[in-house]
């Protein structure tokens, strides 16, 4: 297999390293524009291309991957593409468990750079807002996430949208990721947080934490 090609150039920028990068949007146009040239350019590069989504939302994500000259049902079968729904992700067993969701990551990460050499992760993050038990662990499981991305080279991308979201959600997601694309613009967090340290904060409000 040949040494495949890490250059990697997320919201306009160029990654020097890995990424886990929290990006807000105020519509899926918005995070389409942004996010689309991501997914081309991984192609190209024939790396991995794991997403998940609103199942609601799957077969439009995948017309617009199918618009960009992609062969959609090729890149499924041979593995470089996969776009799973949250009950197939998030929401398996009909809740979160933020512990299986890390533990999927790890695979996912792992088997992408043993097969492919790099993984282009990008999670849609509107399941916590649906009704099931254990949702409210979004920000605890976002901070747990960096111990898992640290391990790898590979670039996650978590979005949200502004519109869905309050503020006090914003604030804590936005403390929790090394990485943050706003207003079209991916920038070092001065706002991140070590999950030690955020964790620490969560159990001092009385959130449980084990």
């Amino acid at each position: 297999m040949a040494e495949p090609n890490h250059s990697v150039t997320l919201a306009g920028s160029a990654l020097k390293r890995r990424c886990h990068a929290c990006a807000f949007f105020h519509d899926r146009e918005e995070e389409y524009r942004l996010l689309l040239p991501f997914v081309q350019e991984g192609f190209e590069q024939r790396h991995k291309i794991f997403q998940i989504v609103d199942g609601r939302h799957r077969d439009e994500r995948l017309r617009r991957i199918a618009a960009l000259g992609i062969e959609v049902a090729a890149a499924e079968e041979s593995g470089h593409l996969e776009v799973r729904p949250w009950e197939n992700a998030h929401l398996r067993a009909g809740r979160f468990d933020q512990y299986a969701m890390l533990a999927l990551v790890e695979d996912v990460l792992g088997t992408g750079r043993e097969q492919f050499g790099f993984t282009r992760f990008w999670a849609n993050m509107e399941w916590s807002l649906e009704d099931f038990p254990g949702v409210d662990d979004i920000v605890e499981y976002e901070s747990r996430l960096n111990d898992v991305t640290v391990r790898f080279d590979d670039v996650v991308v978590c979005t949200y949208d502004l519109n869905r979201f309050s503020a006090t959600v914003v604030m804590d997601i936005l403390r929790t990721h090394p990485q943050v694309i706003v207003g079209g613009i991916l920038q070092e967090n001065p706002f991140y947080v070590p999950p030690e340290q955020f964790l620490g904060e969560l159990r001092a409000r009385s959130v449980p934490v084990q």
